[in-house]
């Protein structure tokens, strides 16, 4: 149950946080970035918001679930470290211009497509 209203805590967090990241790029950095930067900015705050989705559907299926919740709990943390390597990457990417930080993002997409499996995994153990 503790682990349910983690999930379900940062997954509200992250979805606030990419609805703002989104209105301040919209406003305050359209002035200020390349276009490039902006979109490699709005990519990182809309695969943030799927995954923290993700992240409310793992949380949602762990308070229903009576059989071992290990995979989902994998998939729940594995969405955590996506979001925050693979946002994280793309927006200090996109706000510095260091471009070494774009060979981290790949690291998050792994993340996810690790949660996205154990998402999977669990799905077919339901009974």
């Amino acid at each position: 149950m503790l682990l349910t209203r983690i999930f379900l805590t940062t997954a509200a967090i992250f979805a606030g946080l990419s609805v703002a990241a989104g209105a301040f790029a919209s406003h305050a950095l359209k002035e200020r970035l390349t276009e490039r930067a902006l979109e490699i900015f709005e990519t990182a705050a809309r695969y943030q918001i799927y995954h923290a989705l993700a992240l409310f559907l793992v949380a949602v299926l762990l308070s229903r679930t009576e059989s071992d919740s290990s995979t989902l709990s994998a998939a729940g943390y594995a969405f955590i470290a996506g979001i925050a390597i693979f946002s994280g990457s793309l927006y200090a990417l996109s706000l510095t211009g260091i471009q070494w930080l774009g060979a981290i993002t790949p690291l998050g997409g792994v993340a996810f497509l690790v949660g996205w499996s154990c998402v999977a995994i669990a799905a077919w153990s339901f009974k």
